[in-house]
């Protein structure tokens, strides 16, 4: 009986659109990595078809040397800047200024994603400065998230976020380098017992009620 119920004329023109065609068009203009799942509900195809068509133009675009390039990213699939034409793009978005993360959010950032689920007095331990300001930059540029609540002591734990993957280009942390052998281990790590006097990211000694209303420079949650 459904097969004869009349459709919205929207679904009758998906069904006659090519399906690599339309995954460009849906691609074109999604601001976040879509799964085949999705592209297949979004261009009225079957899922199994919808990946052997993503696959298909991955391979085309890499073969025919385009400047862009559709990639698996964070779970889904996006067309990003081929690398080789990335100082093209930054010239244009940056117009001459740079935009990077500071050394001291990219040491955070390595410390969490290689350590996760940690909170941020570890972190401040294993880097032995206070790292408050600096995690909560890299939350708020979506880079880091809140993943949950030590048992014992009841800080918040930091983790990565599909952001992080996408920015990154990784599929999963799994394609993190194995480089978590040269971090030292937290429990070999002296946590500080006076973190209030340890020195900020600035070389300065934060004192002070934070924004969260925690002690700034305590290190703890």
């Amino acid at each position: 009986m459904s097969e004869n119920l009349p459709r919205g004329p929207h679904e009758l023109e998906l069904e006659m659109l090519d399906l690599r065609p339309a995954l460009e068009a849906v691609l074109m203009v999604a601001d976040q990595p879509l799964d085949h799942l999705t592209l297949a509900q979004a261009v009225g195809h079957p899922p199994v078809d919808v990946e052997e068509a993503l696959a298909a133009l991955a391979a085309e675009y890499d073969e025919q040397g385009r400047g862009f390039e559709l990639r698996p990213l964070a779970g889904g699939w996006r067309f990003v800047t081929r690398e080789a034409y990335a100082p093209a793009v930054e010239r244009f978005v940056l117009d001459g200024q740079q935009a990077r993360l500071t050394q001291a959010a990219l040491e955070t950032l390595a410390v969490v994603a290689y350590r996760q689920p940690v909170s941020r007095s570890r972190i401040s331990a294993i880097r032995g400065v206070n790292v408050d300001g600096v995690v909560r930059t890299l939350v708020t540029r979506g880079l880091l998230e809140e993943v949950g609540n030590d048992a014992e002591s009841g800080a918040i734990l930091y983790g990565t976020s599909s952001y992080f993957l996408e920015r990154m280009g990784l599929s999963s942390l799994d394609e993190l380098p194995e480089i978590a052998p040269l971090l030292p281990e937290v429990d070999e790590v002296d946590e500080p017992e006076q973190l209030a006097e340890a020195p900020t990211e600035d070389g300065a000694v934060e004192d002070g009620a934070a924004e969260d209303g925690e002690t700034r420079g305590t290190g703890s949650e």
